[in-house]
């Protein structure tokens, strides 16, 4: 072996990194305890990191969402990348916890911000980036651009001006198995649902589910410019995997999977079917939400910072679909 090159070289340049981005970050925001973040293992080769049921921000790292990865005989495949570099660099610290192998791919579920602004620090490192290429307009969008620089100055330090959004080594446009070090990874596109570009990935062997953003558990989803129809279908798909572990996207694993995919799901179908009767009717949408009786999600986490912009954008949604 090359001098400079394996597992223990991989491990010398991960933590040099994670010195030069607590380098860079100001005293007064490292003397902040940052929140914990823990790997936990849910079988043979698979973990994950939770993040908190939160708004990001300054004080979190926008460390909001949920990353998980699996461990191979060749090297750790990484399943998102959680929302700053320095989040990036505290799971590596994790996962070098676990093995000292390096990490060859990471696979992005969708291009949300709290998913994607740490996988600078893994491609620096040269894993591949994995994607579903339906996230091609949005890499190339105002949007975007827009976000991230929004992000750089509500979660300074942690997103900077030298943070990125990255483009994916690897496009996928269908079903695709990744064999690493002889485990197999199935990844499969749901998109159009939460967004256009959603992938669930499944370990087989494990029977572990990992599903982005399709699934929130304990506390109601952000359903965005979603698809919200096709979402539920979606949700549909991913129980026909039979998992005996889901991981979300947001909140703590589950090993029932179709009750904890329920509350999504309902939450859905409530909206559309408020929102749908509002937009046929053709009531103003401020009427129109106030009539509806919110109390069987109204002592769910997260229901007074995004139940109102969800429906706004189910009514606008379902507008265009009666069209």
């Amino acid at each position: 072996m090359k001098h400079g090159t394996g597992p223990a070289a991989w491990l010398r340049r991960s933590l040099l990194a994670c010195m030069l981005l607590i380098s860079g970050v100001p005293w007064l925001a490292r003397a902040q305890a940052p929140p914990e973040m823990v790997a936990r293992q849910v079988s043979p080769s698979a973990w994950y990191v939770q993040g908190l049921s939160a708004v990001g921000s300054s004080a979190n790292q926008n460390f909001i969402s949920n990353a998980g990865f699996v461990v191979t005989p060749a090297g750790v495949v990484v399943i998102d990348a959680l929302g700053s570099p320095a989040l990036a660099t505290r799971l590596l610290a994790e996962i070098a916890k676990v093995t000292a192998l390096p990490v060859t791919h990471v696979i992005v579920t969708h291009y949300h911000a709290d998913h994607i602004y740490g996988l600078q620090v893994f491609q620096a490192l040269g894993a591949r980036v994995v994607a579903h290429r339906a996230a091609l307009a949005y890499l190339n969008s105002d949007a975007a651009r827009q976000r991230l620089a929004v992000s750089r100055q509500d979660l300074a330090p942690w997103v900077d001006e030298q943070t990125q959004v990255v483009q994916p080594d690897l496009w996928l446009d269908g079903p695709y198995e990744l064999l690493v070090g002889g485990t197999r990874i199935q990844i499969k596109s749901l998109g159009p649902a939460h967004t256009p570009e959603d992938l669930a990935v499944y370990l087989p062997e494990d029977k572990v589910l990992y599903t982005g953003d399709l699934v929130f558990r304990g506390r109601l989803p952000f359903v965005g410019q979603a698809a919200s129809g096709r979402w539920i279908a979606a949700l549909d798909e991913l129980l026909a995997f039979g998992p005996n572990v889901l991981v979300p996207g947001h909140g703590a694993p589950s090993t029932t999977a179709r009750q904890d995919m329920q509350l999504t799901r309902d939450y859905l179908l409530y909206l559309r079917s408020v929102m749908a009767k509002a937009a046929r009717n053709m009531e103003p949408f401020e009427q129109a939400y106030d009539a509806v009786d919110w109390s069987r999600f109204e002592s769910v986490p997260m229901f007074r910072i995004v139940n109102r912009m969800n429906a706004y954008n189910t009514y606008l949604l379902l507008e265009r679909e009666l069209e």
